[in-house]
């Protein structure tokens, strides 16, 4: 699905790119991010991402060019099968991957050595459960046929939902499908119900009388989407985790400065055209680095990560989806995005 590679972004944009690759230098020759220098290397870092709005901008940075301006060696590696990406960060078969905050506490509470390096975004309605006419309110859920890949999260969307009106798994009939095969389940009458993420969310919707019964926008900030690197990653090579992360946030700045090119680089990724795709866009909300930061930072839920982790943390065992809490101690770490901005003050 990966694009083929084409340079396209304006004047000032590479020179943002080109400064900031420069400052991000300088930054690891004094040693910072980790307590010591990382030499550059060589060895590709493989980042992993998968259908959402909020990390096909990774697609951006390497049409533009971003990850070779700033000296970075970068293979993206794009899963049709969310869970898939998942479990080769697990696996370390990749060195960073695109995920949300809930399945990255699954992860962890399993003894994976994994550290959230970016907040993307927010899911503000682009997760959602959807149902068919016969379905008017939560309750009507139990005794239905609901689809949804087990362990991720628009399943831990669904049983929040269930949750919130005394109900839970056991109350419905519950089908664990990959993503995509869930939305076309549903879209084929196969089932009643499905937990879905944009875009598949669209192919969902395609079936006639479907409507969305709750998404994400009715639990706001529970679902922090993040780039997770692995701690090996982040310990042994935090110059080049430091220029990842500044590649990230002149990416945002190109979106801004060319909302029409990018628009058509996104909409290519996500496989659908650009107007579907700017209706995606209303569903995810993109963080500014301070806005990042604060989430780092933040001492309470929903707009601190670790606070929110523990909320999390406590879901995630009493639903079954974890059998103890993640530990939380070194899994969030502010200081790349912190020099970033330090830099980009000076």
């Amino acid at each position: 699905m990966t694009p083929a590679r084409v340079r396209r972004w304006p004047t000032a944009v590479l020179g943002l790119t080109l400064l900031m690759a420069a400052a991000c230098g300088n930054a690891s020759d004094d040693g910072q991010n980790g307590g010591g220098a990382s030499p550059p290397s060589n060895e590709a870092i493989r980042l992993g991402y998968s259908a959402w709005p909020g990390w096909f901008p990774w697609a951006v940075a390497e049409q533009a060019g971003f990850f070779d301006d700033a000296g970075i060696n970068v293979e993206l590696v794009y899963f049709s099968d969310y869970l898939s990406s998942l479990d080769a960060l697990a696996a370390g078969q990749i060195d960073a991957n695109s995920q949300t905050l809930n399945d990255t506490l699954v992860s962890v509470s399993s003894g994976s050595d994994q550290r959230a390096v970016i907040v993307n975004d927010n899911s503000a309605g682009n997760d959602a459960i959807i149902v068919d006419e016969s379905i008017d309110t939560i309750e009507d859920l139990a005794g239905k046929v609901v689809a949804a890949e087990p362990g991720v999260v628009d399943h831990f969307l669904l049983l929040q939902g269930l949750a919130s009106v005394g109900l839970d798994e056991e109350d419905i009939d519950f089908r664990g499908l990959p993503t995509d095969a869930a939305a076309a389940a549903f879209a084929n009458g196969e089932v009643d119900a499905t937990g879905v993420f944009a875009p598949f969310t669209l192919q969902a919707l395609e079936r006639p009388g479907s409507k969305v019964l709750f998404d994400s926008a009715d639990f706001p900030g529970t679902i922090p989407d993040l780039l997770v690197a692995s701690g090996a990653l982040v310990e042994e090579r935090p110059g080049e985790v430091q220029k990842l992360v500044d590649v990230w946030y002149a990416t945002l700045e190109h979106l801004k400065s060319d909302p029409e090119g990018t628009l058509a680089i996104l909409a290519e990724a996500a496989e659908v055209t650009p107007e579907e795709y700017r209706s995606l866009q209303e569903g995810t909300r993109l963080f500014t680095a301070e806005e990042a930061l604060a989430a780092f930072r933040g001492e309470t839920a929903p707009e601190g990560l670790r606070p929110m982790a523990e909320q999390i943390n406590e879901f995630l065992v009493s639903s079954g989806l974890a059998e103890e809490p993640a530990p939380l101690d070194e899994l969030f770490v502010d200081t790349f995005t912190a020099d970033y901005l330090q830099r980009a003050g000076d």
